[in-house]
């Protein structure tokens, strides 16, 4: 071959290597990046920690058993909870009110006080719902629930608060007015809902009078609100009804929960769809801030005094690594609209469709029945560990806060709903073993860091880290849970660093920090200044 024929050849193979590198690189996907960009000297102001004001329970009898109670104990010290709220205070099973062979009111609250005392020793306040009917006040036999509160209105109202009346000059007696100034006081729960509220709107609305005007009547600065309804109904209703009849009320309460249909799963044997709506629950919140701004009485304070993804017992979605994510996704998106947002509940030992008899059911708790971390156990826990002074962020799916040391805190999430809609339950989809897709790199840059040497902490939720139910599908899902399983996940998901290393910020050089993230992550950074 003559030399000009084989630099020919040459070029040709040159050309056509050059070509199939070009194609290759052209099929190669493009990987997304985020970017959050922070300077460590613009501040945002004091961060809001409405998400830790108040923590759901399901019934006060519960708050009696020595695991619940360990387990409050545990959750307030790691997720900061200040106030928390339950059903059925004044339910049978708290023996707080009965009537002597002449008909006489009997009052008792011994009960209730073995409650609260452990909640004032842990440091947590009460936020008081005033509900059921004591049998012996009610003026039917309509129930709910396996405990089987009674849910009709008084058949005597003056004898309702008279109880209300007398039981607030209890705490007043017992804790101080000082103390119970700073409590809440709600009236009912959810009573548009037939199965909670056996009577009409202004049935509710008499209940709701004659409990504020007899919690008034003790001390006019204590605080009372309603109606606690199920999907942000009778707002507007409420604060009219109050100030045409000069009714006291110092807050509207409410609930949301973010799956499709209905209110309540009062036995957990219904189906649930999670909401492909972006602002579901989210939404809700801003409408109920709109409507009180635009009321006579804009200045009430709000509080969704129940939160979730799903409003039934029965959901796996409260188990799964999926419902980190979408708390705070919901929590950032509310912003500063409500004064608290109780999520509910804090533990699986929750008896309103009766005890539970598998470790994992789908229950509302943060932990389980036996006090395994859920991954939404972990998105509270990160959220107490930022700081108290918020940084400027863009970034709609993170927070970055410093302390008044220095110290910088980074909580950062994907939240993608992959439900695959109408057709699937919840129950059918989120107990299944989901892998997550990836979402590309994840990448912050922190200016004006102040130079030092630093520990950085990487702490991490998603599918297979810190999520327990997969562990616990990874253990052949028994329906019984002995010692040492129950040891060995939660020693796999112990809320444990993924990553520890020691750092230098130098004078004028930024921090950055490079993450591949997936779906439903969250990430929390901690820069420790040494």
């Amino acid at each position: 071959m003559n030399r000009s024929l084989s630099l020919f050849v040459l070029l040709v193979l040159s050309m056509a290597g050059t070509t199939i590198a070009q194609r290759k690189k052209e099929k190669q996907p493009v990987i997304p990046e985020r970017v959050i960009n922070i300077d460590f000297n613009k501040s945002a102001g004091k961060f809001n920690t409405m998400f830790n004001e108040c923590v759901g329970a399901g019934r006060a009898n519960e708050g009696l058993r020595a695991d619940w109670q360990q387990q409050l104990a545990y959750v307030k010290k790691a997720c900061g909870f200040r106030y928390i709220r339950m059903h059925g205070l004044l339910t049978d099973d708290m023996a707080v009110y009965t009537q002597d062979e002449k008909g006489n009111p009997v009052y008792n609250y011994m009960y209730i006080d073995v409650l609260f005392d452990f909640l004032h020793s842990i440091g947590m306040k009460p936020f008081v719902e005033l509900g059921f009917m004591p049998s012996a006040l009610a003026s039917g036999p309509k129930t709910i629930f396996w405990w089987r509160g009674n849910v009709t209105p008084p058949r005597d109202y003056e004898r309702w608060g008279a109880l209300i009346e007398n039981l607030t000059r209890h705490f007043t007696e017992r804790y101080g007015a000082e103390e119970v100034k700073t409590w809440y006081f709600e009236v009912w729960n959810e009573p548009n809902l037939d199965g909670f509220w056996a009577g009409t709107q202004d049935d509710y609305f008499k209940l709701y009078t004659y409990s504020a005007r007899a919690i008034k009547r003790v001390n006019a600065s204590y605080r009372v609100g309603g109606p606690g309804t199920a999907g942000a109904a009778w707002e507007p209703e409420m604060i009219a009804y109050c100030q045409q009849h000069q009714v006291p009320i110092d807050f509207i309460s409410t609930h949301a929960y973010g799956v499709k249909q209905g209110y309540l799963d009062e036995f957990g044997h219904g189906g649930t769809v999670l909401d492909k709506n972006p602002m579901s629950v989210s939404g809700d919140v801003l409408q109920s801030r709109k409507e009180i701004a635009g009321s006579s009485m804009p200045k009430l304070e709000l509080h969704y005094t129940e939160w979730s993804a799903s409003y039934t017992p029965a959901d796996p979605i409260h188990d799964s690594y999926h419902e980190a994510a979408y708390v705070l996704q919901k929590l950032k998106q509310v912003g500063d609209a409500a004064n608290s947002m109780s999520y509910w509940v804090f533990t699986d030992i929750f008896e309103e469709p009766g005890p539970r008899f598998t470790p994992f059911h789908g229950g509302f708790g943060l932990l389980s029945t036996q006090g395994i971390n859920k991954p939404v156990f972990y998105a509270y826990q990160f959220l107490n560990k930022l700081g108290n002074t918020e940084l400027v962020n863009t970034d709609s799916t993170s927070w970055v806060c410093r302390d008044s040391v220095g110290n910088i805190q980074v909580l950062a999430w994907d939240f993608t709903n992959t439900h695959p809609g109408d057709s699937v339950h919840n129950q059918d989809y989120y107990i299944r073993d989901l892998p997550s897709n990836p979402k590309g790199k994840l990448k912050l840059n922190i200016a004006n860091v102040p130079d030092g040497n630093y520990a950085l902490e990487i702490y991490k939720v998603g599918y297979r880290s810190n999520d327990a139910y997969s562990t616990y599908l990874s253990v052949g899902k028994p329906a019984q849970l002995n010692r040492q399983q129950v040891e060995q996940i939660k020693k796999q998901n112990d809320g444990s660093p993924v990553t520890r290393e020691m750092i230098t910020v130098k004078a004028g050089v930024p921090f950055t920090k490079e993450l591949d993230i997936r779906e439903n992550d969250v990430f929390f950074l901690n820069m420790i200044r040494l």
